[in-house]
């Protein structure tokens, strides 16, 4: 399963015609607060649009989210839009990390999955929050720099898989949560299954590439309730159960 690596509002996307993320110019690290870009990031970025969960504001504020894009992308990198980190991808823009990650109300007794590891960012932030995380990342190359560079910054409660995420990790399962960042047409089967109960699974389902709905699932006594959020774009699930081309994109 492939990272939902463009995920960005609808609203945000119409206004600033950005998809896929805009390159920034090199800056040294030593002319460059990046505590004071993270403090305005989530002062201007999250905090006025709904962003209300400390935990989920104090990770924000504590992961160095220029470590995990290209070294030529660091001076954007807690800029409003995503940003490419190679293979084609890019990192989703703050809010949406932040929106997503909020949705999935975790503690710090949770037991997260991720689906779609992609630079480990968001995996960051779930683990400043979440007891521990696991985190499965269909493209290789991604997933180990990924790996290792969540093992250098010491995230040592974060667990990474190469292989199709669609199936989940089901050895870990039940998940507290579950956050998928590509579309599906539907939840995944193997995920649900794997959502404990209580849980809650945040994930873009849609019939189009070119709009989905971010949306908010919560099991409780077995069954799955479904709450849309809002209008998003993500890239789409990969791999054998991935989204199949047809009239309906």
């Amino acid at each position: 399963m492939r990272r939902g690596v463009i995920a960005i509002t609808l609203g945000f996307m119409l206004m600033s015609g950005l998809f896929s993320g805009c390159a920034g110019g090199k800056q040294g690290d030593n002319t460059v607060d990046y505590a004071k870009l993270r403090e305005k990031m989530v002062k201007t970025q999250l905090i006025p649009r709904g962003i209300t969960d400390a935990n989920v504001l104090r990770a924000m504020r504590t992961v160095r989210r220029h470590l995990f894009v290209p070294e030529s992308q660091r001076s954007t990198a807690y800029s409003d839009y995503p940003l490419p980190i190679g293979e084609g991808q890019t990192i989703s823009q703050p809010y949406i990390v932040a929106l997503m990650t909020q949705l999935l109300s975790a503690n710090k007794d949770s037991r997260v999955l991720e689906v779609g590891t992609g630079s480990g960012y968001q995996a960051a932030v779930l683990a400043k929050i979440a007891k521990e995380v696991w985190t499965i990342e269909i493209i290789e190359a991604l997933g180990r720099s990924a790996e290792a560079r969540l093992k250098e910054l010491g995230y040592e409660n974060v667990h990474v898989r190469i292989g199709d995420g669609y199936a989940g990790w089901p050895e870990h399962a039940p998940f507290d949560g579950i956050i998928v960042t590509c579309a599906c047409r539907e939840a995944p089967k193997p995920l649900v299954a794997q959502l404990g109960e209580g849980g809650r699974m945040v994930i873009p389902i849609g019939k189009r590439l070119s709009y989905q709905t971010l949306t908010l699932f919560e099991k409780k006594n077995g069954i799955l309730h479904k709450k849309d959020i809002s209008g998003c774009v993500f890239v789409p699930l990969l791999g054998p159960h991935g989204w199949v081309a047809g009239p309906e994109q």
